[in-house]
């Protein structure tokens, strides 16, 4: 038999055993607790960081990476501003939308749209719709109301606009710029000018894309990353020293004279309003459409009403057999409100 002493030696040892895999098992859980605790502090961190940039939209870094994920494999992306006038339900933004999804081969198109919000309701907004958001904050302006035509707030807005897209021309991406009151109805790519720096849609289109007799609209434009268009965006920026009651189309309808242009290279080229067609002059066969623009139409409810009409015009067109679309193309029921 074990003496006493033998006895309280197991004893000892068994409880010192049970009291290391107590300690070791307690260590290991506070381990793992604290690893993922760093690892969401890190990942919160990171949220908010983002979420900060996104709000103040003043870190090159931040807007890098949302272009990075927006953009297409040749580094173009699609722009357009928000603001929250232009966010209530079946507001002209949700017709934007609406017309990617219904139009011919736009709907991929989506994952590369940048929505450029202007305010906070927008940017939440944005972000509430799963696309990409970013936030561009003016210091002492607010634009989140709608801002009537040729107002200071109105001329603020337009001339940020052509700084901001400077500074995406200047980080090495192109980029089509599209106001929200635009409905894309077919994939405008393919239809765009090959090996062209700078093309401009147009409220009236004499017919000849190198006239500079066309009256451009600055609501489609479609211009890729080169030295001369970042030189004409800061030489377009900077003419509102010398404009400064006029917006930025205004501006460039009298730069496109300037002697600087042809010292620089720069040419532009616009675009037949036959496919990029508008409220101005609109385009007479559906068969060639490629997107619509809610132009020569002053307040937003007008606006609203007519791309409605315009929607349901595009819809009944898709919905004809293809050979009737071919022979015989219905044509637009609108402006009408607009008119």
């Amino acid at each position: 038999m074990d003496s006493d002493g033998g006895r309280e030696q197991r004893y000892f040892f068994r409880y010192l055993i049970r009291a290391v895999v107590l300690f070791t098992l307690v260590t290991l859980a506070c381990l793992v607790l604290f690893n993922q605790t760093a690892t969401t502090r890190s990942q919160f961190q990171f949220l908010t960081s983002s979420f900060s940039f996104s709000h103040a939209g003043n870190e090159e870094f931040g807007l890098e990476e949302l272009l990075k994920k927006a953009a297409m494999p040749d580094n173009t992306v699609i722009l357009s501003p928000l603001n929250e006038a232009w966010i209530e339900k079946g507001s002209i933004f949700d017709l934007f939308l609406e017309s990617f999804r219904i139009g011919n081969r736009t709907i991929g198109l989506l994952k590369h749209l940048l929505v450029v919000a202007l305010d906070q309701k927008a940017f939440d907004h944005c972000l509430g719709l799963h696309l990409n958001c970013y936030f561009l904050k003016t210091q002492g302006v607010d634009f989140s109301a709608e801002a009537g035509y040729m107002s200071t707030d109105y001329l603020k807005m337009v001339w940020r606009k052509i700084d901001f897209l400077r500074t995406i021309l200047e980080t090495g991406y192109s980029f089509v710029f599209t106001d929200a009151d635009i409905m894309w109805l077919r994939n405008p790519f393919p239809q765009f000018y090959p090996n062209t720096n700078f093309q401009v849609s147009c409220d009236k289109f004499q017919g000849n894309p190198f006239d500079l007799n066309n009256a451009p609209n600055t609501g489609l434009m479609y211009v890729k990353s080169s030295n001369q268009t970042i030189e004409f965006f800061k030489f377009w920026y900077k003419s509102r020293e010398i404009y400064s009651a006029k917006h930025d189309q205004d501006a460039l309808n009298m730069l496109k004279h300037d002697p600087f242009l042809r010292e620089i290279g720069f040419q532009f080229k616009f675009l037949d309003t036959a496919y990029f067609g508008g409220f101005c002059q609109p385009s007479k066969n559906l068969n060639l459409v490629h997107t619509m623009h809610a132009n020569c139409c002053a307040g937003l409810d007008n606006k609203i009403h007519d791309l409605k009409i315009l929607l349901q015009d595009w819809s009944s067109y898709i919905s004809l057999p293809e050979n009737e679309r071919d022979s015989h193309p219905p044509s637009w029921t609108v402006p009408q409100s607009c008119g």
